[in-house]
This record gives C-alpha cells, sequence and structure tokens, in this order.
C-alpha cells in the first residue's frame, strides 16, 4: 500500500534480514557474511530501518498510520483517483491524448484511430492488455480500434486482476474511476444489482482498487474514447478454482458470474465487457531458473497460441483447463480474469478474431506475452 522506494543492494541486503528477530548484531553479522567480508556501521543499519519505517515499510506503529491515512482518504472520497496518471501515462489531458493516438500508429499498432460510432451493436466482449502503455500499447489499441468502430456501450463491465491477491474471487467498488479525460461513472444499477445476489461481501477488499493498475488502464482508454460517457462496472478478479468441489470459493466464483449474466439480461443498456488480462509472466523475474532465448519465446509462444484457441472459440472452461493442465506453469496473470469475460458472454458472442499477440521483455529478466481479441 506505501508508494513504492528505490534501495541501494546494501539497503536492500539489510532490509531482507529484518524479521522481527535479529538484533543489530546479527544484521551486521548476516550482511558480512553475504557480502564476504564487508562491514556495515550501526548507523547506517539504524538510517536503513529510519528510511524503511518512515515510508511505511516496517510493521511498526508508522506502518499502521500510514495505512490508516491511506484507507481512510480513499474510503471518504466518492472517486478513485488515477493512480498512475503522471507515472505511466501524461497527466495532462492534451499529452494523454496525444500519446494515446500514437498507440494506434507506432510500430504493431492496427492504424489511425477512427471516428467513433455511436449507433448498432457494441463489441460484445473484449480482451486487451494491461501491460504498460510504453511496453503493450498498441495492443490494447488493435482492441480499442475494433470497439470504436461498432455501437457504443452505455455500460461497459471490466474485468481486471487483483496483482495484491485478496482472498476474494471477486472485488467489487462503487467508486467512480478518474482520468485525465473525466470521469467514469460506475453503473450503480448493475454494480448494486449483482451485488445483492451475493451470500458473501464483495465490497469488503475494494481496497484493492486504489493503486491496480488493470482496470485504470481501461478506463483511460474508454475515457480516450467516449469521455465520461461511458459508465463502467469495475471488477477485480481475485483467486478461484474451477469446477472444484472442495474449494467454496469455486459456488462463489460461478453464483457471481450468474448474476453478472442475469444483471445483463435485464437492464436495457447496451453492454460491453472487456477484460483487461495478461497472458505468460516468464523468467527470472519471476522465479524462473533461465534466461530467455529464442527456444523459451516459442514455446511459450506455442501454448499461448494453444489455449487462444480456446478462448476465440468462446470456451471458457476449455480455455481455463488448458492453462491449468500444467498447474500454469507459465503463469497467465489473466488466466481467472478472461475465464470471467468468457463466461458472461459464452451464450451470445460468435467466436472471437485475434488481432494481435506478441511480448515484451521484463527490465528485470524475463517476458510477459499478451494478446488483443474481440467478440461481436
Amino acid at each position: 500500500m506505501p508508494e513504492p522506494i528505490i534501495l541501494s543492494p546494501a539497503a536492500f541486503l539489510v532490509a531482507s534480514f529484518l524479521n522481527g528477530e535479529n538484533s543489530l548484531a546479527d544484521i551486521q553479522y548476516a550482511f558480512c557474511n553475504a557480502t564476504g567480508g564487508q562491514a556495515i556501521r550501526d548507523k547506517d543499519v539504524e538510517h536503513i530501518v529510519e528510511f524503511l519505517d518512515n515510508h511505511g515499510f516496517l510493521n511498526t506503529e508508522k506502518y499502521l498510520h500510514i495505512r490508516l491515512k491511506i484507507e481512510r482518504a480513499y474510503y471518504e472520497s466518492e472517486s478513485r483517483p488515477a493512480h498512475l496518471a503522471g507515472k505511466s501515462y501524461p497527466a495532462d489531458p492534451a499529452e494523454l491524448r496525444e500519446y494515446l493516438n500514437g498507440l494506434y500508429v507506432r510500430d504493431g499498432g492496427p492504424g489511425e484511430l477512427p471516428r467513433q460510432v455511436e449507433e448498432g451493436q457494441p463489441l460484445k466482449c473484449m480482451v486487451v492488455p494491461h501491460i504498460d502503455f510504453d511496453r503493450g500499447g498498441h495492443s490494447y489499441a488493435h482492441g480499442y480500434l475494433t470497439l470504436a468502430r461498432m455501437g457504443r456501450p452505455d455500460t461497459v463491465i471490466v474485468f481486471g486482476v487483483a496483482h495484491a491477491g485478496p482472498p476474494a474471487p471477486f472485488i467489487m467498488t462503487r467508486k467512480h474511476y478518474e482520468t485525465p479525460f473525466g470521469t467514469l461513472e460506475v453503473d450503480s444499477e448493475l454494480t448494486e444489482r449483482i451485488a445483492a445476489a451475493c451470500d458473501w461481501d464483495p465490497f469488503e477488499f475494494e481496497i484493492v482498487h486504489r493503486a491496480e493498475h488493470s482496470i485504470e488502464f481501461q478506463a483511460v482508454m474508454l475515457a480516450h474514447l467516449y469521455g465520461p460517457s461511458v459508465k463502467i462496472v469495475p471488477i477485480l478478479c481475485g483467486p478461484f478454482c474451477v469446477d472444484d468441489a472442495e474449494e467454496d470459493d469455486d459456488s462463489r466464483a460461478e453464483a457471481f458470474l450468474e448474476a453478472c449474466r442475469a444483471a445483463i439480461a435485464s437492464s436495457n443498456r447496451r453492454v460491453s465487457v472487456i477484460a483487461g488480462a495478461d497472458l505468460a509472466h516468464v523468467g527470472k523475474r519471476f522465479g524462473d531458473d533461465f534466461d530467455i532465448t529464442d527456444e523459451i519465446v516459442a514455446r511459450v509462444h506455442d501454448r499461448d497460441q494453444e489455449d487462444l484457441a480456446k478462448a476465440i472459440a468462446v470456451q471458457p472452461k476449455a480455455w481455463y483447463e488448458g492453462v491449468m493442465r500444467d498447474e500454469n506453469e507459465r503463469r497467465v496473470c489473466g488466466l481467472n480474469c478472461i475465464y470471467s469475460a468468457l463466461r458472461l458472454v459464452e451464450d451470445a458472442a460468435r467466436p472471437g478474431a485475434l488481432h494481435h499477440y506478441g511480448y515484451a521483455p521484463d527490465p528485470a529478466g524475463g517476458i510477459v506475452s499478451f494478446a488483443s481479441l474481440t467478440y461481436v
């Protein structure tokens, strides 16, 4: 929850020894062993500890104070601030518009964004990345260009990935999503209708929305197309299993998705569904013990394409089972997100179209793959 900080290698090493039990002498001894005999002074260790504590990275009273302050500010606000504006994308509307327009025409992009179509049926469903725009923006553009060519939806149900891993299958919010182009309002009627069908609280871990990027990036792209005229139902996907009778989260997840389907069917709105989902996460950055080679890239590509074929065929269960047949060895973080989106449209959508597939390197060593699919 605290803002990220940057540590020197020495400070990072000291931080790794802060387990609540090690004394100052223990930390110095461990540091010396880990560095091949390099000593660290008392005051340097104390300075690192103080820095971490002041920024909320130690389990102390200061951390609790920082956390409560952040949570209070979030819960007291009617809308969710654009957390990554000025960090991952420009905060100035004019600069942001120019930046996003550039995603469509850069290498790998689909071409210039057309004039939006107001009338007609909207896109039923779309799977697009949630990787940062710098690395994957051209893939977003393929999906959003198709969205722009069809009728404007009244409401978009946006599934994202709860990277913080809260212990709930889905996390909803009543807070509107701010963007530099204006605030996208939550469709309160659909949101409350879905929530009312739950025998558990889908808002319990709502704070996770505050800093989660997977829906924020979709909100920015939607506002770029439509301004604040479209409403959203933001839903983060947590961990859950499919068809596992021993997992209580499974029954909650399926009941929730049925509630979403019923809410869409009983509304008079033109509803589109978006999954903001990346695919494989492979390499040392993600815990593997190998470097990325052409062979690894080819293997990831082949497995991704195998599973995407099931997603394209609007077969959510087959998609899930395909990814999980090797226990999700390649860490497809959008597994549940894509499954959920497909479940909402499996009876209504025709087989989808794969507009783009690619991958981007991770600066810490690895690759992240992603794709852009649309369904009418």
